[in-house]
């Protein structure tokens, strides 16, 4: 039996990750210089953007977002401590680390849940939960014409979403909602960080790509008699034009024939 009501642990995690998001959009908001309407734009687009795709994908009723006040004013809370509160230097730099792993761990731990309430399968529900965690981030840098870091470049940040959502699918099968949702997001956090701290990524494509074995050079006398440009030519594997030489010239004048000894002592 719960100790805590999983409806109100619910609502709790899912209002802190707003909060959180919150702070971050209105971070980038400082960062490139926007006044207050593109601190609660941005705000908004990073907390609430998850959870409203989560739950047109899911068309269970109307978004969250948009039901519960609770949810806007969480989001704009967040973009106004933002942007009253410049979060510079080191330390300001490690608890935005820190807070977005919370974050995302929130994100993904609810929106696997809450998949998983409308009777999804274990995989759909998975994919709803990294797409809710990862979804606002990603349409706020779309929105302020960045490449999503979850497309690479960055530390292991969607992978820490899918560790949460796989975590949190069994624990709710397992019939532990408020376990699987603390495990999901301190394992989350803690991943995320650890990765950040210690630079872990993903491989890039160039670092498991097949070489094929080059061609080996054919010398002179592999040629089968014929000279090494002709062998220089087929190892290009490039047709190239051949030109040959040039005919000599028929009109090409011969010396006249020296005249002979008796023309000579004639005179003729």
């Amino acid at each position: 039996m719960d100790i805590f009501d999983p409806e109100a642990v619910f609502r709790f995690v899912d209002l802190a990750g707003v909060l959180a998001n919150g702070v971050l959009g209105g971070a980038v908001a400082r960062q490139l210089r926007m006044d207050p309407v593109g601190f609660v734009v941005l705000a908004l687009t990073s907390a609430l953007g998850g959870g409203v795709l989560r739950d047109t994908l899911l068309q269970a009723g109307t978004p969250v977002a948009l039901a519960d006040p609770a949810y806007l004013l969480t989001a704009i809370a967040g973009a106004f401590i933002a942007y009253l509160i410049e979060l510079k230097g080191k330390w300001a730099n490690r608890f935005l680390i820190v807070i977005d792993a919370f974050a995302l761990g929130c994100w993904a731990a609810t929106g696997t849940a809450k998949a998983l309430a409308v009777d999804l399968e274990w995989l759909p529900a998975i994919l709803i939960g990294v797409a809710t965690a990862v979804g606002g981030g990603m349409i706020r840098d779309i929105v302020v014409g960045r490449v999503p870091a979850i497309f690479g470049g960055n530390t292991l940040y969607a992978t820490g979403a899918l560790v949460a959502a796989v975590e949190m699918v069994i624990l709710y099968n397992l019939g532990l909602q408020n376990v699987g949702m603390g495990v999901a997001i301190v394992s989350a956090a803690v991943l995320c960080t650890v990765a950040r701290r210690r630079g872990w990524r993903l491989p890039g494509p160039g670092e498991l790509s097949v070489r094929l074995p080059r061609r080996t050079r054919r010398g002179a006398g592999d040629d089968g008699g014929h000279g090494s440009g002709s062998s220089r030519r087929r190892e290009q594997g490039w047709p190239r034009p051949r030109f040959g030489r040039l005919p000599l010239a028929r009109a090409r004048r011969r010396k006249p024939p020296e005249p002979n000894g008796d023309a000579a002592r004639t005179g003729h």
